[in-house]
Order: structure tokens, then C-alpha cells, then sequence
């Protein structure tokens, strides 16, 4: 499959704000889940927030009231909003897609390249 494309790390210092960009390829025309992970070197991927057509967003509690999961059907694009960002959350963070080319087609599961995301203190 085709990879999801990320955008919007960056360095920024405690309290600021980064939102991040994760945009499928031409041709997909429904997002039916969205996911936000991140990792530390030397820790397990840990899931941040998600966003399904039936359940709608849930956030870790580590995230909630700071991170906000959004899409743009029309841009092909799902956004992390992050607020009141914390060196705790300096990782990479990815984006995991469960998307269709149509309704009569199969489900794809795509995976972004990762981006870095630095909270200076």
C-alpha cells in the first residue's frame, strides 16, 4: 500500500502549539478510522488519540484536553491540534489511516513516515 504522508513537527517550547498533517493518497475517498501514535527511543508505541466514523474521538489521558483528532474529508487529511504541548511530549509521532477507495472496496490500513515533534522547556 501507499504511505501516508506527514507534516508539522517541529521544535517548539513548553505551552506552545503544533498541529500535525497526515494526508492519503489521491483516490481515497473514505477515512473510516484515523489513529495517532508516538514513540520514545526505548519505549513501546503508545497510542494518543483515534478517531472512528462510528465511535467518534477518544484520547489518552496523558493527551485529553490538550490534543484534538480532526478530519477534512475533502483534503484527504487527518490532524493532530496540539495545545498546551509539555517536553513530555517530545516523540515521533504517526499517523495510522483504515481508509477505502469506494464503498464497494477493500479496507487499507497506511502508515505515515513519522514525524518529530521536540517540546523545548
Amino acid at each position: 500500500q501507499e504511505q501516508l504522508v506527514e507534516s508539522g513537527g517541529g521544535l517548539v517550547q513548553a505551552g506552545g502549539s503544533l498541529r500535525l498533517s497526515c494526508t492519503a493518497p489521491e483516490g481515497i475517498v473514505i477515512i473510516n478510522a484515523a489513529g495517532w501514535y508516538r514513540q520514545v527511543p526505548g519505549k513501546q508505541r503508545e497510542l494518543v488519540a483515534t478517531f472512528t466514523s462510528d465511535s467518534g474521538t477518544n484520547y489518552a489521558d496523558f493527551v485529553k484536553g490538550r490534543f484534538t483528532i480532526s478530519r477534512d474529508r475533502a483534503k484527504r487529511t487527518v490532524y493532530l491540534q496540539m495545545n498546551s504541548l509539555k517536553p513530555e511530549d517530545t516523540a515521533v509521532y504517526y499517523c495510522n489511516l483504515n481508509v477505502q477507495r469506494g464503498p464497494f472496496h477493500r479496507t487499507l490500513d497506511l502508515w505515515g513516515q513519522g514525524t518529530q515533534v521536540t517540546v523545548s522547556s
